[in-house]
């Protein structure tokens, strides 16, 4: 029974979303390709989406309202995805490769 009320409460969450938004960072800092550096940025925005729904599970009288965060969140997550995999490929398809430090001219 005391497992359970460890991961009850507000703080678990808010230290798990740390730690989410330590190894986004630390990822997306030391990633030299730019997929890497995708899933990195998507960890942290899951770090946003988990602090949202424990805010929203421990203080929030409206249960809707972390959730329609959430659900924004994932839709921008989406949206980024989408863009930035294309845009992997449009790089990749001009440079031949998707290493970050490569590629340094991108005038138009």
């Amino acid at each position: 029974m005391e497992i359970l009320t460890l991961y009850n409460n507000l703080a678990t969450y808010l230290l798990l979303a740390a730690v989410l938004f330590g190894l986004g960072i630390y990822g997306f800092i030391t990633r030299r390709d730019f997929v890497g550096m995708l899933i990195s940025a998507e960890i942290i925005l899951n770090s946003a989406a988990l602090n949202f729904m424990a805010f929203n599970r421990f203080l929030s009288p409206d249960p809707a309202t972390g959730q329609i965060f959430t659900l924004f969140i994932m839709a921008i997550a989406a949206a980024e995805a989408a863009i930035g995999l294309s845009l992997i490929v449009v790089v990749y398809r001009y440079y031949l490769t998707i290493d970050c430090q490569d590629v340094t001219k991108l005038h138009g």
